[in-house]
C-alpha cells in the first residue's frame, strides 16, 4: 500500500485482507496482505476490535465481526430487496427444493443478497456476501443482459475468466448469449461456472411494468437430468411476484 494512503484506506485494506478462503488472520498476515508495517497494523487493528468491526479469538488470530454486519445490513439495496423477495424465493424453494438466490450487479459481479439451499442440492460457489462475474451465472447474464449498452460493452472489453470449458468467454458469442436473454426473459447456464450445475435466472424489475432490472433471481440444479424448460415457469412467477411488491 502506498506510503501516503490515508487512515481509511488502511483500515479498509486491513478489512480487504480477510476473504471467504481465509477468514481468518493473524496480525502478521493481516499487515502482509494491507501492506502495512506491523505497528500500524497493531494500532489500526486495535481500533477496529475495540468498535465491532474485527474479533479475535483464543487463538489470537481475527475475523470479522458482527458490527460489520449490522452495518451492512443497513444497505438499501440489499435490506429492502431481500425482505421484499423472501416470502417468493421461500415459495420458490418449497417448489423445487433445490438452490435458490437473489442477486444485484456491483461493478462487473453478482453480488449474492440472499440464499436458501436443502441438503440435497447440488453444491454451488456462491454465499450471501460472495461475488462472482456476470458472464458466468446465471443472475450475472440476467444483470448483464438488462445493462445499458455501454456498460455491455465494457465487461466484454474485460479479459473474462474462464472456471469451466463450458464459460463463455468470447465476447461475441456471449453478446448473443445476452441478446437471447433480453428475447425470451431466462437466463440457462449450463456448467458455466461449476461442472455440475445448471442455473435458471430471471430479472427482477424497479417496479410493476418498469424497465429497470434491479436484481435477479434464480434456481441452481444439478445439471444432469435438470428439467430446465419445467424450471422455467416457476422461475418466472417469482420473479414476476417480486417486481410487483412495493
Amino acid at each position: 500500500m502506498e506510503p501516503s494512503a490515508s487512515v481509511t484506506s488502511k483500515a479498509l485494506g486491513i478489512l480487504a485482507a480477510f476473504t471467504a478462503q481465509q477468514p481468518q488472520l493473524t496480525l502478521s498476515e493481516i499487515g502482509r496482505r494491507a501492506g502495512l508495517p506491523l505497528t500500524t497494523t497493531h494500532r489500526l487493528v486495535g481500533e477496529l476490535t475495540e468498535w465491532g468491526a474485527l474479533e479475535r479469538d483464543e487463538a489470537g488470530r481475527y475475523r470479522i465481526g458482527l458490527r460489520l454486519w449490522e452495518v451492512a445490513s443497513l444497505a438499501p439495496r440489499g435490506l429492502g430487496l431481500r425482505e421484499r423477495a423472501l416470502p417468493f424465493l421461500e415459495d420458490l424453494y418449497e417448489v423445487t427444493h433445490e438452490n435458490v438466490q437473489l442477486a444485484v450487479r456491483d461493478g462487473y459481479e453478482a453480488v449474492y443478497v440472499e440464499r436458501i439451499t436443502g441438503r440435497h442440492a447440488v453444491s454451488i460457489l456462491s454465499r450471501v456476501g460472495g461475488r462472482l462475474p456476470l458472464h458466468a451465472t446465471g443472475v450475472g447474464q440476467v444483470l448483464l443482459a438488462y445493462a445499458p449498452a455501454e456498460f455491455q460493452d465494457e465487461v466484454l472489453a474485460l479479459p473474462l475468466q474462464s472456471f469451466t470449458k463450458y464459460t463463455v468467454t468470447d465476447p461475441k458469442r456471449l453478446r448473443s448469449v445476452l441478446a437471447e436473454v433480453r428475447k425470451t426473459g431466462i437466463a440457462v447456464c449450463d456448467r458455466l461456472v461449476d461442472p455440475d450445475s445448471l442455473s435458471v435466472a430471471a430479472p427482477i424489475f424497479a417496479a410493476d411494468g418498469a424497465s429497470e432490472v434491479v436484481a435477479a433471481l434464480s434456481v441452481v440444479v444439478r445439471s444432469e437430468g435438470a428439467d430446465r424448460l419445467g424450471l422455467a415457469p416457476a422461475v418466472r412467477a417469482a420473479a414476476r411476484g417480486i417486481s410487483r411488491t412495493r
